[in-house]
C-alpha cells in the first residue's frame, strides 16, 4: 500500500505535506488577484490512501477501509488497490461517497510559525485550483479585504488542526499499548488478476479485548473505544474496493 510515513497539517521546512507543492502564508498584497476554482481533485488521483482525522471515522467507515500507516500510525482511508484513487474520475469525486477533510481543505493549510499554538493560514501557490485575475473562480480579497472564503478556510483549517492533534494522541496510545499489527492483503478480481496491498497496520483484536479495565474505562470516556470499533467495522470495505477496481477495468 502506498502511504506516507507521516502526514501533518502544517507545512514544514523539510518538505511540503502530501498533495502540497509550495504552501506559503496567505497575504493580501501578494495574493490580491488570486481566485479559487471549483474543487476538482486531480491532484489526489494517483494516491491510493488519504489521511483522516478522528472526527471522520464515523462517516469514512461506510465508504473505505480505515487503516494505519507509518511509524506514527497515521489513520488513512484506503481508496485504491493499485496506485490510483478509485473514487476520482476526471478530477471529480464519486457521487454519494464521503470526501476526506484533507482533500476538502486544499489548497489551504495551516503553517506552523514555530511558536506554541501559533499558525498562519497558508495556500499552495502551485495548486491547479488557483488562478490570477479574470472572473473565473472565487476571489480571496476584494479591495484589500478578505472575503468569506478566507474566513471559512481559516475556520476549517483551525478545526482540522485541532482534530489532527487529537488524532496524534490516539495513534500514540495505540502504539504505546502495542495494539497495532502489520497486515498484507491480496485482492482477487473476477477476471483472476491479483493485487497485493502491503505495509499497513490494523488493530489486533485479541490485544484490544485484553486491555486493562482501567484503560477500557478511560478510552470509553475519551471516545477512543468507539473509534477502534469504527476502524474494525471499516475493514469490510475492502470488498467495495475490489468492486470498484473491477468496474474501472471493465469500463
Amino acid at each position: 500500500m502506498t502511504t506516507t510515513s507521516d502526514t501533518t497539517t502544517e507545512a514544514a521546512q523539510s518538505g511540503a505535506p502530501l498533495f502540497y507543492t509550495r504552501p506559503v502564508p496567505l497575504q493580501a498584497d501578494v495574493h490580491a488577484d488570486v481566485r479559487i476554482l471549483p474543487g476538482k481533485l486531480e491532484f489526489a488521483a494517483g494516491s491510493n490512501s488519504i489521511p483522516l482525522v478522528l472526527g471522520e471515522f464515523s462517516l469514512a467507515l461506510h465508504h473505505f477501509p480505515i487503516l494505519f500507516a507509518g511509524p506514527t500510525a497515521v489513520p488513512m482511508a484506503a481508496v485504491g488497490i493499485t496506485t490510483e484513487n478509485l473514487f476520482i474520475t476526471d478530477g471529480l469525486w464519486a457521487d454519494e461517497t464521503y470526501i476526506p477533510a484533507y482533500l476538502r481543505r486544499h489548497p489551504f493549510i495551516f503553517i506552523d510559525t514555530g511558536k506554541d499554538n501559533d499558525f498562519l493560514l497558508g495556500i499552495d501557490e502551485e495548486s491547479p485550483r488557483i488562478v490570477r485575475g479574470g472572473e473565473e473562480g472565487q476571489p480571496l480579497f476584494v479591495d484589500g479585504k478578505a472575503t468569506d472564503m478566507v474566513q471559512q478556510a481559516l475556520e476549517f483549517c483551525g478545526q482540522f488542526t485541532r482534530e489532527h492533534e487529537q488524532t496524534q494522541a490516539f495513534s500514540k496510545a495505540l502504539l504505546e499499548n502495542n495494539l497495532l499489527v502489520e497486515r498484507n492483503a491480496t485482492i482477487r478480481l473476477p477476471d483472476g488478476r491479483e493485487f497485493n496491498l502491503n505495509g499497513f497496520f490494523v488493530v489486533d483484536v485479541e490485544k484490544f479485548v485484553a486491555l486493562p479495565d482501567a484503560t477500557v474505562v478511560e478510552w470509553h470516556r475519551s471516545g477512543w473505544l468507539a473509534l477502534i470499533h469504527q476502524h474494525l467495522m471499516s475493514l469490510g470495505r475492502f470488498n467495495d474496493l475490489t468492486r470498484r477496481q473491477a468496474e474501472r477495468n471493465a469500463a
